[in-house]
């Protein structure tokens, strides 16, 4: 999964770079390709789900990196902006393969809060990536050239897939294999809708991701063009990533003694609360010192970091029989929302981080709409 994190966050110092080589003509243009692998992200899942439940979980992983490793050279010899999105999209879908077969791969072995605690460690490793990302892209950007980060990617990525192929062992037995149809697929999108609890933390993860997509992929427009921080953002960056590293870390330890769902509700109330705590202090627009934006920035993310991993797992709780494809699906729900959720909101921060926080409020109040509407019926039930 932290070849994820590397593909999207290494390449954070070379927008402006790489905006002005493929000729893009607003500076916001330069998000989408930070967005759109998350649009692949989405998109994959749909084959490489169905196919792990078909024919094994490290078989789907292989082929998810030989895409990404196409998907690279496409990207390193783009000349305009239509064929890198093309590309960082093929790249998010043969991505897509590790990303969701882990959480599968954790399915096929884990259930309730100690599947949680084992994704929250997964989750922390994934994490450790945005800390050094950043900084890596910038040397290799201040070294040679920003094509030499999509060659980095691939030489990590074949690392990561030989470990893999010597280090983890098939979890999805031949007898619990299911057949690669499309009715199948069709079958599961219908189980899952009927799933109320895996519905409703589906669509609550995608209003967190959503509005934890405007932050990364406006980072470097933030710090760089409002604050005049281009130097210090790799730092920045990492200070912010270890934040939720922490809180994830935390989230290991704790969610085995209260429980998800606790966790998770107190975490998205301190989402909305710091949210609206900025809001109020400078509705103005007018951007604050840096450290009072940190300050609030970490507080978002340490809340953020309880709510990854268990949503997640609250999500595949109830379907963890059809782990491969509900994964598929879950994520592709939760992608489809928070890509237009986060362009959206990009599209407002020429000048002020107040948009922002506006996208959180937003996302995290209705997230917390649907939380309470899922404990009403659980409740009701």
């Amino acid at each position: 999964m932290s070849v994820v994190a590397l593909a999207v966050d290494a390449l954070l110092p070379a927008l402006d770079v790489i905006g002005i080589a493929i000729g893009t003509q607003q500076t916001v243009d330069n998000q989408l390709l930070i967005i759109m692998i998350f649009l692949g992200l989405g998109i994959g899942p749909l084959l490489f789900g169905p196919m792990s439940d078909s024919v094994g979980r490290k078989p789907s992983v292989y082929l998810g990196f030989v895409v990404f490793l196409i998907a690279s050279a496409v990207c390193v010899y783009a000349e305009s902006l239509e064929v890198m999105v093309a590309g960082r999209i093929l790249q998010g879908i043969g991505l897509s393969a590790p990303r969701t077969i882990c959480i599968a791969i954790i399915r096929d072995l884990y259930s309730g809060d100690y599947m949680a605690r084992i994704m929250s460690f997964v989750t922390v490793v994934f994490l450790l990536v945005p800390i050094i990302a950043p900084a890596l892209g910038k040397w290799i950007l201040d070294h040679y050239n920003w094509e030499t980060i999509f060659y980095v990617q691939a030489v990590i990525s074949i690392v990561i897939a030989i470990w893999f192929w010597l280090r983890q062992r098939e979890t999805l037995a031949v007898e619990k294999r299911i057949p690669f149809t499309f009715s199948r697929l069709s079958l599961g999108l219908k189980e899952i809708i009927q799933h109320r609890q895996t519905m409703g933390y589906t669509i609550i993860s995608g209003f967190v991701v959503g509005s934890f997509m405007v932050y990364l992929s406006a980072s470097q427009q933030i710090f760089d063009l409002q604050y005049g921080l281009k130097e210090e953002f790799p730092y920045i960056f990492a200070g912010l990533a270890i934040a939720i590293g922490a809180a994830i870390s935390l989230n290991g330890i704790l969610v085995v003694k209260l429980g998800m769902e606790k966790l998770v509700t107190t975490s998205l109330l301190a989402f909305f609360a710091i949210s609206l705590a900025y809001i109020a202090l400078f509705y103005t627009g007018n951007n604050p010192n840096i450290i009072v934006l940190l300050i609030f920035f970490g507080l978002q993310f340490f809340a953020i970091g309880f709510l990854f991993g268990n949503l997640r797992a609250l999500a595949m709780e109830p379907v963890g029989h059809i782990a491969g494809i509900a994964a598929a699906i879950t994520g592709l729900i939760s992608t489809l929302m928070a890509v237009p959720i986060s362009t959206y909101i990009g599209r407002f921060l020429e000048s002020s981080t107040l948009p922002v926080f506006i996208g959180f409020a937003a996302c995290s109040g209705i997230s917390t709409v649907v939380l309470f509407a899922i404990k009403r019926k659980k409740a009701a039930v």
